[in-house]
């Protein structure tokens, strides 16, 4: 027997603020950031996606744009552990998930192959991941404010 298991991606603060200090530390001394290091943007935030179980089949996602606006999820691999170490660029997966809602339009939009395959590929990092951290970047007048993101899996019993 299977059921549908909805998780939405809450905000990390804690994090998001440890990635901007790194920025304006590197800022203040002058320093550029590390060969291959992924720097937090100032208009993207750190979210998590906290699994409750590890065996699971995408369904679908569920993104919701108050506003005109540009969301893009970024996900990060399992090699990443943000209290060791800085983010570097091969540690973010593609495709990313890219979701817009045009002035005028009700609906949000998406490249659906790559909303499928990113979620297809989340499903199968949550064999071996109990947390997951994206990186979600607001463009074009979206912000956090305005979006509600959560993703859809089927769970076997």
């Amino acid at each position: 027997m299977s059921a549908d298991l909805k998780l939405s991606f809450r905000p990390d603060p804690q994090l998001t603020e440890v990635m901007r200090l790194r920025v304006q530390s590197l800022q203040q001394r002058g320093q550029r950031r590390q060969d291959g290091e992924r720097l937090l943007g100032p208009n993207e935030a750190v979210y998590r996606l906290d699994f409750s179980r590890q065996t699971l089949r995408f369904s679908n996602w569920r993104v919701r744009l108050a506003q005109a606006g540009r969301l893009t999820v970024t996900a990060t691999s399992q090699l990443w552990t943000p209290d060791l170490t800085h983010l570097m660029t091969r540690q973010l997966l593609e495709p990313t998930g890219v979701f817009w809602r045009s002035q005028g339009d009700a609906s949000v939009r998406c490249y659906e192959a790559d909303a499928q395959e990113f979620g297809e590929r989340i499903a199968e990092l949550a064999k071996v991941r109990k947390v997951m951290y994206f990186l979600f970047g607001f463009e074009e007048g979206c912000n956090p404010e305005n979006v509600d993101c959560s993703i859809t899996f089927t769970a076997d019993s």
